[in-house]
């Protein structure tokens, strides 16, 4: 990049683009790039402590208490009453933890070690990102290339040709890959949720005085792909506030990296998509953030981490290294306490590409909403990594309703192939423990409606507008 001095502001340099595609000083992207790799070392520091060397149990078991008690006073009622040990000992017996456990622990020796990783450049793979960083895919014996994707049809059609090993997927990708849905039937397995959270709805600066949805007739919206949670709660949303997403608006597949220049163009009104770029939006002061999606389902699944049931069957103990070092970086994710150092790993070219001002305020919850405030919303993005199938049910049911999916589903047959938790039978029947129902169901709540995911053909009836009302 080339320095320019303004004669009318001589103390200050003239900036063109940077060739990391930002504008800044040579000095500047020199500064970004030594802060991130001093933050990459620290956090490094701090995933060697006894802390992270003992993380794996007691981080699935906080995930599944959780999981199975989502309201914080009931959880901590539950947990004061029995104690933890009874706690562990009565979830044991009906969830795989003593598997899950197992699994983040046992080694044994790689089938393959040099490994091709494919991400889009958004927040929502940052444990997938940072364990490259910091090591931990090393740490496994792993060799791993994270390589930055330009789409997500371009994600699916590598994986398919086996160009990637295992890659950053939309969480409804997997299934509809194994379905066959939008290309050829290729049996595709979720490993783990890589972000909960962390979405929302931008709406262009000139649409600030028409927050009410029943007045979004005749907008169009970006969505980064028709099998992502991201078209799924868009329509569910509009849907709910009287609209029909096939009719009353227009839903546009446009890449991440492309809505905000699509917003300040003109081309769309608004978008739900992933962060970075709703905050980027606000940053460019081309848009605000409408809502949060966490304020539509808090504790959604949006992208996860997952790979060929082929590559699984083929590379267990290669599967289980990622495994351990993907969840891992979750266990860092997940603490506050990293959020502004992780900024600055993700932030550099080879990985987001991004201000590290937008991504602390995505990661920290602390961001300006286009609107004037500051919002201090802490679980704005979160990394859970369980792979609940309840999770899977509710995107089939919503495929379903709009048309992705023809005919009967079977929905616990095929949340049970595709979301990888759902072994817990195998494991169950290995350790002993009696199984009663199918492992990893949960009810969820989505703008006030409770799913149960027992009653999945109930619910998908329910709905006053669906591609067949």
């Amino acid at each position: 990049m080339s320095e320019f001095f303004d004669p009318y502001n001589a103390d200050r340099p003239l900036m063109l683009k940077c060739s990391c595609g930002r504008d800044h000083t040579v000095a500047d992207h020199q500064a970004e790039e030594a802060a991130a790799a001093q933050a990459a070392t620290t956090l490094r520091e701090r995933s060697e402590t006894a802390e992270f060397e003992a993380y794996s149990n007691e981080f699935i078991e906080a995930t599944l208490v959780k999981s199975l008690f989502p309201h914080e006073p009931v959880r901590r009622a539950f947990l004061k009453a029995v104690g933890k040990r009874t706690a562990m000992a009565a979830i044991a017996s009906v969830l795989p933890m003593a598997s899950l456990q197992a699994m983040a622990q046992e080694k044994g020796k790689l089938e393959k070690t040099s490994l091709k990783i494919g991400f889009i450049p958004i927040t929502c793979a940052t444990p997938l990102i940072m364990a490259h960083p910091l090591g931990f895919y090393k740490k496994e014996g792993l060799d791993v290339e994270v390589t930055k994707t330009a789409g997500w049809a371009l994600v699916r059609d590598k994986m398919i040709n086996k160009e990637y090993d295992a890659s950053h997927f939309l969480s409804p990708m997997p299934l509809a890959i194994s379905l066959g849905l939008g290309s050829s039937a290729v049996p595709m397995n979720v490993a783990t949720i890589q972000n909960i959270n962390g979405q929302a709805i931008t709406l262009s600066l000139k649409h600030k005085d028409n927050r009410d949805p029943k007045n979004w007739k005749g907008f169009k919206f970006g969505i980064p792909f028709d099998y992502s949670i991201h078209n799924l709660l868009l329509r569910y949303y509009l849907a709910e506030n009287g609209l029909n997403p096939d009719t009353d608006v227009q839903l546009r597949v446009i890449p991440p990296a492309e809505m905000v220049a699509n917003l300040r163009a003109g081309n769309i009104d608004g978008f739900l998509g992933p962060d970075p770029f709703n905050q980027r939006a606000v940053f460019d002061e081309v848009g605000f953030i409408h809502v949060l999606t966490k304020d539509l389902w808090n504790g959604h699944p949006c992208c996860a981490f997952g790979t060929s049931t082929e590559f699984i069957q083929k590379n267990p103990n290669t599967f289980a290294a990622l495994y351990r070092a993907v969840l891992t970086s979750a266990a860092m994710a997940r603490q506050p306490k990293n959020r502004e150092l992780i900024a600055k790993v993700i932030a550099p070219q080879q990985y987001l590409n991004q201000p590290e001002a937008v991504l602390t305020q995505v990661l920290t919850g602390r961001f300006a909403d286009g609107l004037g405030k500051i919002q201090t919303v802490p679980d704005r993005a979160d990394f859970d990594p369980m792979p609940w199938q309840s999770m899977a049910v509710w995107m089939l049911t919503q495929m379903q309703r709009w048309g992705y999916i023809k005919g009967d589903v079977n929905y616990n047959q095929i949340a049970e192939r595709v979301f990888l938790i759902t072994d817990a039978r195998k494991h169950m029947k290995d350790l002993g423990i009696e199984f009663k129902a199918g492992p990893g169901y949960v009810k969820h709540t989505i703008m006030g409606k409770e799913f149960d995911p027992a009653k999945p053909a109930e619910y998908l009836k329910s709905f006053a507008i669906s591609k067949t009302a």
